[in-house]
């Protein structure tokens, strides 16, 4: 994708610091997305956020630590808006179709927040510079996801004998493939019907099971 844009000249006033920090951030995780991490250069991040290389520069000292500000900034605005979303739930599809709604909607304010924080889980793996074992999003989510699960089981809600880990790997995977779709795949609409649809599933409303007619 091909930004033409007007940049603006010398460093940003500073009445305007904070508006501008936001600016670049939002420039960079839409380049990030699209680039992946290697591609994305200062340059280009500018361009996209109509300003001049120097003015990056000015709040950020280099592309990693402007990384480390979009993922911390993504991060917190997605999972603190499902928690929100969630906290008022007590049951555990409540709790899940309430976080994902959370963060749906986050999303949607945020440019490209679904997408940025998928490829960045991969980042983490591939590149030597920005490896984590502790991906702060996915321990965010599986801590969120580990507690619901939990507190299932004491309540009842789930039996003693589930498997509460694998449980809570499988529905990270659910969460984190819905990100991919948001980001990636679905448009708005499209992401709204899927999450319906799932949230059915989890709550055995969207179909029933039964034995094949007999031959």
């Amino acid at each position: 994708m091909t930004h033409s844009l007007r940049r603006t000249r010398g460093r940003p006033r500073a009445a305007n610091g904070a508006e501008t920090r936001e600016r670049i951030i939002s420039a960079a995780r839409q380049v990030f997305s699209e680039l992946g991490y290697d591609a994305s250069t200062f340059q280009a991040i500018a361009e996209r956020a109509n300003l001049t290389r120097p003015a990056i520069n000015h709040y950020f000292t280099n592309k990693r630590d402007l990384y480390s500000h979009v993922l911390a900034s993504t991060s917190t605005v997605m999972f603190e808006a499902g928690v929100a979303a969630a906290a008022n739930e007590t049951s555990l599809l409540g709790k899940l179709s309430s976080f994902m709604n959370g963060m749906l909607a986050a999303h949607r304010e945020s440019d490209s927040a679904a997408a940025f924080l998928v490829t960045s889980m991969l980042e983490s793996f591939r590149h030597p510079e920005l490896k984590n074992d502790d991906y702060t999003p996915r321990e965010d989510v599986r801590q969120f996801l580990s507690t619901a699960v939990s507190e299932a089981v004491a309540n009842g809600e789930l039996s003693d004998e589930a498997d509460a880990s694998a449980l809570v790997e499988m529905l990270l995977v659910l969460m984190f493939g819905m990100g991919f779709y948001a980001g990636f795949v679905g448009t708005d609409t499209e992401v709204s019907a899927v999450l319906d649809k799932l949230q059915r599933l989890l709550s055995n409303e969207l179909w029933q099971l039964q034995e094949p007619a007999a031959s």
